[in-house]
C-alpha cells in the first residue's frame, strides 16, 4: 500500500505529523499477513483451526487433535475409557501438535464427560480440551468438564439468509441472557427466546448484543473472563438452543451481535486455557506482561502466529457455527495500550503512537476485521475503545483498523458525572452539545447514555440518580414533584442521547423503563441470592405503575428513530440559549426542541433556512408518556420576516419536542 493513498490523512489533517506511524501500521498488518498466510489464499482458510484441531467424527471414528508445545505427554480421559489415563496415549507429531485417532463410530458418546491429561516438566494436569465446544459444571463437586457434544439431529436453520446491513443504522438492546427473567434464577435460552425476543420486536429495537456467551466459570464476571473460547456457556442451554434464540431473532428481522471478548482470558488453570501445556507462554506473554493485574486475568500473546490462528479460528467459528451478525469486541482499550489505558488521557495525537502502544495487538484487530468481513461483508464490528484511537472505524484500505462503529463511552461518564455534581438548573447546554456531537471526522459510534456498567452494584442508573428511593413508594400515579423531575429528565436524556449521540444506539434491558434496581450477581456476600440478578418486567407492565410511560416512550422513540433513518444524518445545532437552557437541532427534516430549564417555559423565536410547515411527531410531555398534554396533530409554520424565515415555539419546562418537516 502506498502511504500517499491513505485516506484517513485527508479525513484528519491533524494525523499528519503521524503519518509515518500510520505508514508502520499498515505495513505490520501486511506482513503479518503475508507471514500467517503462506500459501493460503485468504485470512477465512487460514482461520480453521475448529475443523483441525479438537474432537471430529472421521470415518471409522474419532480424531482428537491439540496445540500444546509445551506437553511432554498427553492421554485423552473420560466415561468412555473409565477415566483410564493409559488406554488412550496421544502422539506428538511436528510444531507441538498432539494427536490421536479413537476407533468406532459410536467411541465417544454423545453427552459423555472427557478431558486431557497433561504432563509437563514433572507435573500431571488434567485440562479441558483448548476447543471443545460444551463445557458443563457438576452440581455437587463444582468441578468443569468438557463434553462430547454430537447430537443425533443437528439444528436445521429456518431462516436461510439474514444480511445484517439490511437493519441500517444499530438499535442495540443489549442483553444478558442469564438474568432476562423477573423470576430470580438463571434464564435459560429458550425462554430468553419465548419471551424476551418478542418484547425486544415490539420495542422497535432491530439488534441485540448478547453478553456472556463464551463459556465463564464465574456467573458474576458478566461473561468476561472466558474459560472456554468454543463453548457456548452451558449454564442457559444448549448449543441447538441458542441456534434456535438466534434464528428466530433473524426471522423477526433482528441482528444478534456477540460480545467477543479476546482482549485477554480468565487466569483459572483447571477450567481454561491458561497453563494449558504446563507453560504460561502457550497462548500469553511471560511475566508482568501476561497478567492483567487490575482484572486478575491473562493477557495474549499478539506477535505468535499460533495465537493468531486460535483468535481468528474463533471468530469464524461464532460466525459460521451459530450465524452471529457481528461482534463486540470487549476491551479494546486494553489491548491497545501496554498500560492497558488505566487512568491515561488521551489528550494529544502523540498519546496513539507512542511506546506505550501495542501495536501487536493493531495488527491483531486489523486481521479480525479484514476476516470478518470476508466471512460476512454486511455483519457489524463495535469496538469498545474509550482512547478513541483514530482510524478504529475506517476501513482498512482509508489506513484504519477496519471497525464500523466505536462505543460512545464518554457519553454515559458525561451523565453519570452530571447527575452526581450538578443540579440541572446549573446544567450547560453548550457543554452538552459538545459532549454529544464530538466524534472522529467519519468514524461512527454507538451512542448511549447508560449501558450494563452504570446498573451495577456501586453506583446507578440513571433513573435512580434522578429518582433515587423515592422510586421504592412512588411510582404509582399519583402526582410526585421528584418522580415527576426524573420521568422529565430520563426521557429528554435518552431522546437526545438517541439522536445526537451517534450512528447508532444502545440500550441495557430494562433501562428504557427506568428498572429501579442495580446488578448483583450471586455471591457469597448477598448469599448467593438472584434477587438482583434478573429483570422486573413485571413493573414495566403494571398498569398502576409509571414505569410503562417511559417504557411507551422509548418504544415511540425508538420507532421514530427507525422509521425516517435518523441515526444516518448528521444533527446541525440551530439555537440555545444558556439563561433559557433551550438546544435547537435539526437532522434532516426534523426539528429536536429542548427546554432543560426547571421552573420556566418559553416562548422561542427560531431562524430557520427556508418557508416551511412542521408537524408534530413526538412530545415527552404527552400523557401517555406520563406527562399532562393530550397528544394530537399540532402544526407549526416558519414565515419569512424580510428574507429570514422564523418559527416561533412555545416550549414546557422540562419537556422537548420533535417536528417533521410536512412540506420538504
Amino acid at each position: 500500500m502506498d502511504g500517499a493513498t491513505y485516506k484517513i490523512l485527508e479525513i484528519d489533517p491533524y494525523l499528519e505529523p503521524y503519518k509515518s506511524d500510520i505508514e508502520a501500521r499498515m505495513r505490520r498488518y501486511e506482513s503479518t499477513k503475508k507471514q500467517i498466510l503462506g500459501d493460503e489464499e485468504s485470512l477465512s482458510s487460514f482461520a480453521s483451526g475448529h475443523l483441525y484441531f479438537g474432537l471430529h467424527r472421521v470415518r471409522g471414528g474419532w480424531c482428537y487433535r491439540e496445540w500444546a508445545p509445551g506437553a511432554d505427554g498427553m492421554a485423552l480421559i473420560g466415561d468412555f475409557n473409565g477415566w483410564d489415563r493409559t488406554s488412550h496415549p496421544m502422539k506428538k507429531n511436528s510444531d507441538g501438535v498432539w494427536e490421536i485417532m479413537i476407533k468406532g463410530k459410536d467411541a465417544l458418546p454423545h453427552g459423555s464427560k472427557v478431558k486431557v491429561e497433561v504432563r509437563s516438566r514433572g507435573r500431571t494436569l488434567d485440562r479441558i480440551p483448548l476447543y471443545i465446544r460444551r463445557v458443563v459444571q457438576d452440581p455437587g463437586s463444582k468441578a468443569f468438564d468438557g463434553q462430547v457434544w454430537n447430537p443425533e439431529k443437528s439444528y436445521v436453520w429456518k431462516n436461510k439468509r439474514f444480511d445484517p446491513a439490511d437493519i441500517g443504522a444499530p438499535l442495540i438492546y443489549e442483553s444478558h441472557v442469564g438474568m432476562a427473567s423477573s423470576d430470580p434464577k438463571v434464564t435459560t435460552y429458550r425462554e430468553y427466546t419465548e419471551f424476551l425476543l418478542p418484547r425486544v420486536k415490539a420495542l422497535g429495537y432491530n439488534a441485540i448484543q448478547l453478553m456472556a456467551i463464551m463459556e465463564h466459570p464465574y456467573y458474576g464476571s458478566f461473561g468476561y473472563q472466558v474459560s472456554n473460547f468454543f463453548a457456548a456457556s452451558s449454564r442457559f442451554g444448549t448449543p441447538e438452543e441458542l441456534k434456535e434464540l438466534v434464528d428466530t431473532a433473524h426471522g423477526m428481522g433482528i441482528a444478534v451481535i456477540m460480545d467477543i471478548v479476546h482482549s485477554h482470558a480468565a487466569s483459572n488453570a483447571l477450567e481454561g486455557i491458561a497453563e494449558f501445556d504446563g507453560t504460561d507462554c502457550q497462548f500469553f506473554h511471560q511475566g508482568p506482561r501476561g497478567s492483567h493485574l487490575a482484572w486478575g486475568t491473562k493477557l495474549f500473546n499478539y506477535a505468535k502466529p499460533e495465537v493468531l490462528h486460535f483468535l481468528l479460528s474463533n471468530l469464524k467459528f461464532w460466525l459460521e457455527e451459530y450465524r452471529f451478525d457481528g461482534f463486540r469486541f470487549d476491551g479494546v482499550t486494553s489491548m491497545l495500550y501496554h498500560d492497558h489505558g488505566l487512568g491515561g488521557v488521551f489528550d494529544n495525537y502523540g498519546k496513539y503512537f507512542s511506546l506505550n502502544t501495542d501495536v501487536e495487538a493493531v495488527t491483531y484487530l486489523q486481521l479480525a476485521a479484514a476476516l470478518c468481513k470476508e466471512l460476512k461483508p454486511g455483519l457489524i464490528l463495535i469496538s469498545e475503545d474509550m482512547s478513541g484511537m483514530p482510524g478504529m472505524c475506517l476501513p482498512l484500505s482509508f489506513g484504519g483498523v477496519g471497525f464500523d462503529y466505536r462505543l460512545g463511552m464518554g457519553t454515559p461518564d458525561f451523565w453519570i458525572r452530571t447527575l452526581k455534581e450538578r443540579p440541572d438548573e446549573h446544567w450547560n447546554m453548550g457543554q452538552l452539545w459538545h459532549e454529544l456531537s464530538q466524534r472522529r471526522p467519519q468514524e461512527k459510534v454507538v451512542g448511549y447514555c447508560e449501558s450494563h456498567d452504570q446498573a451495577l452494584v456501586g453506583d446507578k442508573t440513571i433513573m435512580f440518580w434522578l429518582a433515587d428511593k423515592e422510586m421504592y413508594w412512588h411510582m404509582d400515579k399519583e402526582p410526585n414533584l421528584i418522580i415527576d423531575r426524573a420521568m422529565a429528565l430520563h426521557k429528554m436524556i435518552r431522546l437526545i442521547t438517541c439522536t445526537c449521540a451517534g450512528e447508532g444506539y444502545l440500550n441495557f434491558m430494562g433501562n428504557e423503563f427506568g428498572h429501579p434496581e442495580w446488578i448483583d450477581f450471586p455471591r457469597e456476600e448477598n448469599g448467593w441470592s438472584y434477587h438482583y440478578a434478573r429483570r422486573r418486567w413485571d413493573l414495566a407492565d403494571n398498569p398502576e405503575l409509571r414505569y410503562q410511560f417511559l417504557q411507551r416512550f422509548d418504544q415511540a422513540m425508538i420507532g421514530m428513530a427507525r422509521e425516517h433513518g435518523l441515526l444516518a444524518h448528521p444533527s446541525k445545532l440551530i439555537y440555545h440559549s444558556e439563561q433559557q437552557k433551550i438546544l435547537v437541532y435539526r437532522k434532516n427534516r426534523h426539528l429536536f426542541l429542548f427546554n432543560f430549564h426547571p421552573n420556566s417555559d418559553c416562548r422561542t423565536p427560531i431562524s430557520l433556512d427556508g418557508d416551511a410547515e412542521y408537524r408534530q411527531v413526538l412530545h415527552t410531555n404527552w400523557k401517555e408518556f406520563g406527562g399532562y398534554n393530550d397528544s394530537g396533530p399540532q402544526s407549526l409554520v416558519a414565515k419569512s420576516n424580510i428574507g429570514h424565515p422564523k418559527l416561533e415555539v412555545f416550549i414546557e419546562k422540562r419537556s422537548a419536542m420533535v417536528f417533521e418537516e410536512a412540506n420538504g
